[in-house]
């Protein structure tokens, strides 16, 4: 392809509602444009990396055994209220509008109840099971807060993929399966990966992984252990250590139960600082409705409450923080100054992390006023303990003991094991050997192709632009021939372009008439592999130069020998 009629608008500037370095990046190498928020435009380059994506995605799901298939993005509003989804997002990331006959139809988000659907309607014994089926098309979500380019995006593209076995061992395969069909995906398409135990969210089901890329613009924590392996996102890392500490009660100098003045003071850091103690002296008391039932859940002043364990701990979906009006009800009074002693008539639970305090600070349930010295049995009691906190980097590993770390990464892929949740709802049923009709029991599996490309370019890059590999690149070599208008370089420039297209290389021959300087500094942006200059150098020796882009490295040879020398390093390409 020749530059001077492709469309690769390049710029040099950062543009100001960039923040991601792979955002940055996409737009300046003209991969990307905004049309409105949450929504790109995936220009020629840019386009050519998802297809090489896509192809790799497709080819590892078919080697798996998984079969395409396409289902409609607009999904009646019907399917989703049998699964009880309707009411969960309706009016969180449900985009949905009304046709001309006033049917409410969903842009779908995700597929589980479409693809049950299918199934319960074709499928009847167990003879027809397992079945994976597989699409990938493109998705809407009504995203509160669009960031990052194409991280986090109200449109996007992804492979999803849904299992249905005859019974819970069957399941267990085809989740193995998607594993390593996952990991093969990554791995060629370069990534550095991490799998995680995570949440299954609002798709349910017991078990979870997400596939995660370590990136400094990732949206996501997740907790790694370099001893054992351990490795959880941040909601479902676990928090063992005070799990097995008895609570204290006695023999500890316990104190006088004491009221003080603390005017107009809520804040963690503002009460410590006022009483003169550390924040990890305080507990804080939290008052959630879990569907509607008022609770009140006790954790340690320095620890943030973890919701999706809390949830999952209730068995509830509808977990939210009370209001104003709730907690002066409950409580007595306002918001900031809630504590558990005198607490009535509500549920109370506890983190862990409370079973090593005594002589620590809370609310009192008045206006501007704290209790200190405030002790577990003596001063109030709770229901039950459990891990209801985020695990932080002092924390250690839940497995071994030994160091975790934190890092910040990017969900590229999630799979889930389902159950039967939506075969349930929707009578996916088939007929066992026995002749009885028992639900199938579903897998899911979702990759994010947009999210592959970002991820791969927020690992591979320098100060000057992108840096692509085999596998991803939209070419595999930049022709730039310095000074277009010599017809020499001119003709050794094209002739190379056609020798190598001809053998199956995907060229970009840089034919602009422009400074050297400028052309130099495109090629580093696109980062395309390798970069073949045609300059002064031809005109006085007669030899080439070939870079690596990835590793600076530079070789010249005379232009006899460009076409064998050029075939041998893209071989060798990693």
């Amino acid at each position: 392809m020749r530059w001077s009629k492709a469309f690769i608008p390049t710029f040099k500037e950062i543009p100001r509602e960039a923040e991601a370095v792979s955002h940055i990046l996409m737009l300046r190498a003209g991969l990307i444009r905004k049309l409105t928020s949450g929504t790109y435009t995936y220009l020629p380059i840019g386009w050519k990396v998802l297809e090489k994506i896509i192809k790799i995605v497709r080819e590892e799901m078919n080697r798996a055994g998984a079969q395409e298939i396409l289902m409609p993005a607009m999904q009646p509003k019907e399917l989703w209220e049998k699964t009880g989804r309707y009411g969960l997002l309706k009016g969180d990331i449900l985009i949905t509008y009304r046709d001309r006959h006033g049917k409410e139809i969903v842009f779908g988000p995700t597929h589980e109840e479409i693809v049950t659907y299918l199934v319960s309607g074709e499928i009847r014994s167990y003879k027809q099971l397992p079945q994976i089926l597989y699409q990938i098309q493109t998705k809407f979500r009504d995203e509160p807060r669009p960031r990052f380019g194409i991280i986090r995006t109200a449109e996007f593209i992804m492979k999803d993929a849904y299992s249905f076995d005859c019974d819970w061992e069957g399941l267990d395969k085809s989740y193995k399966i998607m594993y390593a069909t996952y990991c093969r995906i990554f791995e060629r398409c370069g990534l550095d990966y991490i799998a995680v135990e995570a949440d299954p969210g609002m798709m349910g089901g017991d078990v979870s992984h997400e596939f995660m890329a370590p990136a400094e613009s990732g949206e996501d924590k997740i907790v790694v252990c370099s001893s054992c392996g351990y490795a959880a996102s941040l909601d479902k890392a676990e928090c063992p250590g005070e799990r097995n500490q008895k609570p204290e009660t006695t023999n500890q100098n316990l104190r006088p139960i004491k009221e003080v003045d603390t005017p107009g003071i809520t804040t963690v850091e503002k009460v410590a600082q006022f009483l003169k103690v550390n924040p990890q002296e305080l507990v804080k008391t939290i008052i959630l409705l879990a569907e509607g039932k008022e609770t009140a859940v006790l954790v340690r002043g320095d620890y943030e409450l973890n919701l999706v364990k809390l949830a999952h701990y209730l068995k509830v979906e509808n977990l939210v923080m009370a209001d104003e009006k709730t907690i002066e009800k409950l409580t007595g009074g306002p918001m900031g100054f809630s504590g558990p002693v005198g607490l009535r008539g509500i549920r109370i639970l506890a983190d862990y992390s409370l079973k090593g305090m005594f002589n620590f600070v809370t609310g009192a349930n008045k206006p501007d006023k704290h209790l200190i010295n405030v002790n577990l049995g003596r001063d109030f009691s709770v229901e039950e303990f459990g891990d209801f906190r985020y695990f932080t980097s002092q924390d250690k590993c839940p497995r071994c003991g030994e160091e975790a770390s934190l890092k910040t990464a990017l969900e590229i892929g999630h799979i889930f094991k389902l159950g039967t949740k939506y075969s349930q709802a929707l009578k996916a049923n088939f007929l066992d050997r026995a002749g009885k009709e028992k639900p199938m029991i579903m897998g899911c599996y979702g990759i994010g192709i947009n999210r592959i490309m970002a991820a791969f370019i927020e690992q591979n890059y320098d100060r000057e632009g992108i840096i692509w590999n085999k596998s991803l690149t939209p070419f595999e070599i930049l022709i730039l021939p310095t000074h277009q208008n010599e017809p020499l370089i001119k003709e050794i420039a094209e002739n190379l372009d056609k020798e190598l297209e001809a053998r199956g290389v995907s060229c970009l021959l840089d034919d602009r008439e422009l400074h050297p300087g400028v052309k130099f500094k495109d090629a580093d942006l696109l980062g395309i592999p390798l970069r073949l200059v045609i300059g002064r150098s031809f005109l006085d020796k007669g030899l080439l130069e070939l870079k690596l882009r990835r590793t600076g490295e530079s070789f010249s040879f005379p232009s006899g020998e460009a076409r064998e020398k050029i075939l041998d390093k893209i071989k060798n390409l990693a």
